[in-house]
């Protein structure tokens, strides 16, 4: 499995919220419960602790064993889509994420691996992030309630069952908080329009991602089939796109279909997750289907996130 950090740690607590911020590790002072802005986010994440954040992943990707798979590039990316960070296990790592439309204007989307955890702690998203220019649009850090938990949506059943048996809920929401300025984040960078049941086979779809070995995002426009998996431990049916060069850190990133270059944002109908977190080869790609599931998910974040 490339995309996840470890089945363990994939599966060992559901950050819907979280559960107590763990003691800060020597050299790493935690905000008080409740805070985490984006100053402090700024202050935490500095240009070299991006840079050497490790990618979610669990060991080297094996190569392309379809050589008619549509050909990955990197580009300079869109500002919707980025970096989101995270400190767990002890380290610094990243996956990818996009802003999704919401009415509080402050939502993203990722892979539910990437999110998971009790221990998941300062997660910030970082749009457009690159490695020459880490900071284009600001930084928006995900939200904690009062009690220091994280607001992040992700479905009860994806821990209880675990993530190759849940891998069919392999999707999170999170609410980030206003850049440093005070803007929320759809109003600085615009917002993907989530799309549900619409199916799993689309004529072009664009995949983007951040590969841990690139500094910049990946680009590939492929069409996605229907895969239904016919191993017995991780049911369901997913999305599948061939596209080379997704290896670690790339989870999360988004299917995107009818994408505008003007706007630069697009129809999301997937992320980069669910089968093995997203598939064992570099060159081909998996996400959970967006059906009646992660409508009611997308629900219950735009709920949560108007209470706040």
């Amino acid at each position: 499995m490339r995309r996840t950090l470890t089945v363990a740690a994939a599966t060992a607590a559901l950050l819907l919220p979280a559960g107590p911020l763990p003691v800060a590790e020597a050299g790493s002072a935690l905000p008080p419960p409740g805070r985490w802005s984006a100053r402090e986010a700024e202050t935490f994440w500095t240009a070299d602790r991006m840079a050497a954040a490790a990618p979610m992943t669990l060991a080297s990707a094996a190569p392309a064993t379809d050589p008619g798979t549509g050909t990955g590039q990197d580009f300079d990316g869109i500002p919707v889509v980025g970096r989101m960070f995270v400190m767990k296990d002890g380290g610094a790592y990243f996956c990818t994420a996009s802003v999704v439309a919401s009415p509080g204007r402050n939502l993203v989307l990722s892979a539910a691996h990437c999110l998971l955890g009790t221990d998941a702690r300062q997660v910030a998203f970082v749009p457009l992030y690159t490695a020459d220019n880490p900071q284009p649009y600001g930084m928006f850090p995900v939200q904690r309630a009062a009690d220091g938990r994280s607001k992040v949506w992700i479905d009860p059943r994806y821990k209880s069952l675990g993530a190759d048996k849940g891998a069919t809920l392999d999707v999170a929401f999170a609410q980030v908080g206003p850049d440093a300025d005070g803007f929320p984040v759809e109003d600085v960078v615009g917002g993907n329009r989530l799309v549900t049941g619409a199916g799993y086979e689309h004529a072009k779809v664009s995949l983007i991602g951040y590969p841990a070995s690139a500094a910049r995002p990946r680009l590939c426009v492929n069409s996605t089939t229907k895969f239904t998996s016919k191993d017995a431990g991780i049911p369901g049916s997913f999305l599948r796109i061939d596209c080379t060069g997704y290896p670690g850190g790339t989870s999360g990133g988004p299917f995107l279909k009818n994408y505008d270059k003007v706007t630069e944002t697009g129809d999301v109908v997937g992320v980069i997750g669910g089968w093995k977190t997203g598939g064992d080869t570099a060159d081909t790609s998996y996400s959970s289907y967006f059906g009646p599931e992660i409508k009611k998910l997308y629900e219950q974040a735009v709920a949560g996130a108007k209470a706040a």
